[in-house]
């Protein structure tokens, strides 16, 4: 988009030296790439504290069932279970193969 603006001549010379930049135009979309991007820092900043992550199982069926109770719906059932039973037992590691992997070339 082509638009004319008035720029102070030596705030332009200082942005362009700092920046490196060859071009009043490299300049300014620089500046307004730094604004935008602001903003989703501010959002990032704003949502700190507020999000939950637990990427077990028992941790999101747990987080299912307190999300379920405080929307007063009723729990379902796969959460249900999985958030009261497995969270008291602690999963067991799964079994290594019994056979080991092929090495190298089979012709």
């Amino acid at each position: 988009m082509r638009t004319n603006i008035e720029i102070d001549d030596k705030l332009m010379e200082s942005a362009m030296a700092a920046g490196g930049f060859k071009t009043k135009r490299e300049a300014v979309e620089a500046g307004l790439r730094m604004i935008n991007r602001r903003k989703a820092y501010d959002a990032l900043l704003d949502a700190f504290g507020t999000l939950h992550w637990d990427d077990s199982d028992q941790g999101w069926a747990a987080w299912r069932a307190r999300q379920a109770l405080q929307v007063n719906e009723a729990v379902p059932a796969g959460y249900a279970a999985a958030a009261l039973g497995s969270l008291a037992k602690p999963r067991t590691a799964r079994a290594a193969k019994s056979t080991p992997a092929k090495r190298g070339r089979t012709t």
